[in-house]
């Protein structure tokens, strides 16, 4: 799941994953960070979901994936589109 929290200069998006689906640590990755693994992290929420947010600027469309534990990638099933293997998230 996606949130949304649009500012003046930018869009602070949080990405949302159940808490243990898929098990292990998980961490979004994009053409915002460069595809590096680790820079954002998903953690735990008290509601039982983990999450991380990124701040992405103005207005303007990014690729992103998520990666889990063992070199697993997978997409988001709620994104706002999907271009080849990514996901899409509009600002």
């Amino acid at each position: 799941m996606l949130e949304r929290k649009p500012l003046k200069d930018r869009t602070e998006v949080t990405f949302v994953l159940p808490a243990d689906i898929p098990p292990g640590p998980v961490s979004v990755v994009g053409d915002f960070n460069d595809w590096q693994p680790g820079i954002h992290t998903l953690a735990p929420r008290k509601d039982g979901t983990r999450a991380v947010t990124v701040a992405l600027p103005g207005k303007g469309e990014h690729s992103f994936r998520y990666l889990a534990a063992g070199d697993y990638w997978f997409n988001e099933e709620s994104a706002d589109g999907h271009d080849g293997v990514n996901s899409r998230v509009l600002t």
